[in-house]
């Protein structure tokens, strides 16, 4: 996992999504994402890149996912994803954003929303 922060913007709404937005790039930091951690705190979140699937099993809290394309648009939003739940891929997608539970609903990111990740 690269140890750079970079902050995920909705260029559309104006809003933050993550202030400290780690990147996960390696086979390993991709397959592990937020398994080992207990929480995230407002503001964290987890760029997961080269997937449009994640799994909620082994994970120990709820987290908002956000489908992006290589482009950054949004093409699919799974709000308060509960640890060992059923997670469906996004078509299109070729990474997730994963944020704390309830952050896609305050900061009113939608499908079709351009999402940058800033350094």
């Amino acid at each position: 996992m690269q140890r750079r922060r970079l902050r995920a913007r909705n260029a559309t709404r104006g809003t933050i999504l993550a202030s400290e937005c780690r990147v996960a790039d390696s086979f390993l930091s991709r397959g592990l994402g937020l398994i080992p951690r207990s929480s995230l705190r407002d503001g964290e979140g987890l760029l997961i890149t080269r997937t449009s699937t994640i799994t909620m099993f082994f994970m120990r809290f709820a987290i908002d996912a956000v489908f992006l394309t290589k482009d950054g648009h949004v093409t699919r939003i799974a709000p308060r994803l509960r640890p060992w739940s059923p997670v469906a891929g996004a078509r299109g997608a070729a990474s997730v954003l994963e944020l704390p539970p309830g952050t896609a609903a305050r900061t009113a990111t939608q499908v079709g929303d351009d999402i940058t990740l800033e350094a």
